[in-house]
């Protein structure tokens, strides 16, 4: 009797093919990992960026509502809307900051008494700085 046998076809891979694919995942992953840990420092540095363009902006709003005819001026913290506050400096920005934007905890205005003068150009000098992050930004006096 003649039986004809087929040969079977190869199924699966052999084992070098998967250590090939094994060593090039983890070469991967060895280079990718570090830049994933480096995103949440990317991140803190976004958000420091957005603040500080809040504040700039907070600062041009004020410095307009300066020059309404009879504008009310803040004394305090928790005066009425719409009031101006007297910005000559960045320390003096730093203490009416959540009233000009809408500021996350932990962000500060630094650049004590760099001078903010209320002649309508934005002036340079003041940054916002939480831990290790610091974005200068540019800011109108009133």
């Amino acid at each position: 009797m003649n039986t004809k046998i087929a040969k079977l076809g190869q199924k699966g891979f052999t084992l070098i093919e998967l250590i090939i694919t094994i060593v090039i995942i983890g070469v991967l992953a060895a280079v990718a990992i570090p830049k994933f840990l480096d995103l949440s420092n990317d991140a803190e540095k976004g958000v420091g960026a957005g603040v500080a363009a809040a504040l700039a902006s907070g600062t041009s709003v004020n410095y307009g509502r300066s020059k309404v005819p009879n504008p009310t001026i803040c004394t305090a913290l928790n005066t009425p809307a719409g009031c101006v506050a007297p910005i000559v400096d960045c320390d003096a920005l730093n203490t009416y900051r959540t009233q000009l934007a809408d500021i996350p905890a932990g962000y500060t205005v630094t650049g004590g008494a760099a001078a903010l003068p209320a002649t309508g150009s934005a002036t340079a000098g003041c940054s916002i700085t939480k831990g290790s992050i610091n974005v200068p930004f540019n800011a109108y006096g009133s």
